[in-house]
This record gives C-alpha cells, sequence and structure tokens, in this order.
C-alpha cells in the first residue's frame, strides 16, 4: 500500500527525549516499511527514518526557541497535503485536530489516531460533527469516553520486539517512575512508596513549562527531603533501556483517564514488572498478576512491592511479546487501512 504517516512537529520522529506519540509514529513507520509497504512521513526535518521523508520543517519545535509561532508551518504542510493526496491509498494523522476540515478534500482514505486524553465534551462535539474522518483509538478505556463518534477501530500501542533489553534476576533494584511531572501523573504517590517501603526511587521525568509550579512547590520539596529519592531528569532513548532494565519495578501511579500509557509496555519489555494505579487504559495493558500489579490504594501498591519476587522477568517479557510488539501494531493497522481503502491491493509480505 501507499501511505502516508503524518506526524505532529513539536519533536522530531522519533523523538530526541520525550515523545510518545512521535515514537509510536517512528515505530510504526519502520515496521511497515519493513513490511513492504511504500511510505512517507511527514515531520520536521530533522527526524530520521527509512521511509521517504518529507519535511514540514527544518527542525522540531519544542527544542527550537526561534519559531514563536508554529501555526503557519502546520497549515503549510496541510496544503501540501491537499496538493498530493492522489500520491496515497491512506493518509494516517497523528495529530489530533487541525485537518479534519480538509479530509472530505483528500483524493484518498484518512485515518486519524486519537492519542492524547478525549474526557472533554467539546472534543465529542468536534468529532462528531465530522464523520468523514474515521477516528482509532489507542485504547478501549479511551473510546468509551466518546463513543458515539466515527471509531475505525481500536489499535493498542505496540514498540519494536528487540528494542529493550531484559536483565536477569527479581526483586533488586530501585522503583522507577518515567515520564512527566505533572499532577495527573502522581509522582508524589511513587515519592510516598519509596519513603514507605524504604527502597530507592530515580524519577527520570521532563517538567513542562505548565508544570513548572507543581514541581518547585509540591515535588521538588519531597524530593529533597527523602533520603531515598533521586531527580534524574528527562532521559532519551539511549538511557531509557537501562534506567528500566536495572529497575526493580515501574510505578504507574496515574490519576486521570490514561489513553494508553507507553511506559507500561516499555517496562515490560525489559523484563520490569509494573505497578500500576487502576486509571484509564491501565487494566486492558496490565495482566495483573503477570505483568505486573494494578492497585487501587497506596497500600496495595506497598504490598504489590512485597510480592514482585513472585514475577518472574522472562514472564513480564512474554506478556510483552504476546500483546505489545511493532508487527502487531502495525497488523491491526493494515487491517483498518484495507477496510478504508477496498479496491486497493494489499502489498504482499
Amino acid at each position: 500500500m501507499r501511505i502516508a504517516q503524518i506526524a505532529p512537529l513539536d519533536e522530531s520522529v522519533p523523538p530526541k527525549l520525550y515523545g510518545g506519540t512521535e515514537r509510536i509514529v517512528s515505530y510504526l513507520t519502520e515496521e511497515l516499511v519493513a513490511q513492504g509497504h511504500d511510505v512517507s512521513l511527514f515531520a520536521s526535518g530533522d527526524s530520521r527514518t527509512s521511509a521517504r521523508l518529507i519535511p514540514c520543517c527544518e527542525t522540531a519545535y519544542r527544542l527550537n526557541g526561534s519559531v514563536l509561532n508554529t501555526l503557519p508551518r502546520r497549515l503549510m504542510m496541510l496544503k501540501d497535503l491537499l496538493s498530493r493526496s492522489t500520491e496515497f491509498d491512506v493518509m494516517h494523522f497523528h495529530a489530533d485536530l487541525l485537518h479534519l476540515p480538509i479530509v472530505h478534500n483528500l483524493n484518498c482514505a484518512t485515518v486519524t489516531t486519537l492519542h492524547c486524553r478525549v474526557d472533554d465534551p467539546e472534543l465529542a462535539l468536534l468529532y462528531g460533527t465530522f464523520p468523514d474522518a474515521p477516528l482509532v483509538s489507542i485504547s478501549h478505556a479511551q473510546r468509551a469516553l466518546m463513543p458515539s463518534v466515527a471509531w475505525a477501530g481500536t489499535v493498542h500501542h505496540g514498540i519494536p520486539n528487540g528494542g529493550l533489553a531484559i536483565r536477569q534476576g527479581n526483586g533488586e533494584g530501585y522503583l522507577a517512575f518515567l515520564g512527566r511531572i505533572c499532577p495527573e501523573k502522581r509522582p508524589d504517590r511513587a515519592i510516598d512508596i519509596a519513603n514507605r517501603c524504604k527502597i530507592p526511587l530515580k524519577i527520570a521525568a521532563k517538567v513542562d513549562r505548565a508544570d513548572e509550579d507543581y514541581w518547585n512547590e509540591r515535588i521538588k520539596p519531597m524530593v529533597d527531603d527523602s533520603p531515598y529519592v533521586e531527580y534524574v531528569g528527562e532521559i532519551g532513548e539511549m538511557q531509557k533501556g537501562a534506567f528500566l532494565a536495572e529497575a526493580r519495578a515501574l510505578l504507574f501511579l496515574i490519576d486521570w483517564p490514561e489513553p494508553f500509557g507507553l511506559a507500561m509496555i516499555e517496562a515490560m519489555a525489559s523484563g520490569t514488572p509494573v505497578i500500576a494505579w487502576r486509571a484509564g487504559s491501565v487494566p486492558e495493558v496490565v495482566d495483573d498478576g503477570i505483568s505486573g500489579f494494578v492497585v487501587s490504594s497506596l497500600e496495595d501498591a506497598i504490598d504489590a512491592v512485597g510480592r514482585l519476587p513472585a514475577l518472574p522477568r522472562s514472564s513480564v517479557r512474554a506478556a510483552f511479546e504476546r500483546r505489545f510488539t511493532a508487527a502487531r501494531m502495525a497488523r491491526d493497522y493494515l487491517r483498518i487501512y484495507q477496510e478504508l481503502t477496498p479496491g486497493v491491493r494489499p502489498t504482499e509480505p
């Protein structure tokens, strides 16, 4: 198939640091190429891919402080997509909103993956006015929050099978927190558990400008006051593998309707079990008692820390291989592409 992947322009593909959506776009793009498809990637010019890269800005915006207004380039990208739509069987959008008014003018099928939370009623109102723009959810929990729109399917994220290494041994090492410092990710719960269990906690996370007050007023004092907690800052892909593989467990103690939670399957790929709060997609992603523990209170989480030695790292890794590889994700998306383009012959693997 002739497939266009359209990425956000805030991060490169793959991202240099934090950027879950752009990481998934990269994994999907590379796997589709590996499976023999003709793939073009619309993304920032500093992206790296084996597909045909069509740069829509010179560098990704988050790490480029010289660009104050990103809207012009985003609109220019849409104009380019309109003029080139006959080159593709399907255009797959990973940026949620801006393209919706033009989908009926494109001369190919489209699908849009919603990577963010959708519990805002205004979003249901918006997406409901575009029934010609098929949507993909990344969990059933996400989809349940907005049931009456043009869903084409649900596709759980996947990552490359050989991308992260498993470490042998059980019940050793530190507890890990990975992602962003923000109220909905609840780093305070992770710190509380580390203090009560008297086990080291390493926090590898970025602090967005919007969350600086939360960091300075709430979380940094907790880090400074604890003998068990170390803040290591934002880490890139090269550091992430060792960070997860050497951890006793990943703490994913969220307080919001998490659409998926990429860090959970990255931990599983390393053989590292996940202790995750029962919210959003968590019960879909974590096989309770196999790849981790699903908890509903701090007492449950503390108890789960004590039960970690009962989860062999090889079993955690096997759960990942069964459910969350990039190859499986690509196959799921290909089924949706083919349903949207019934007259197009699929590429032979």
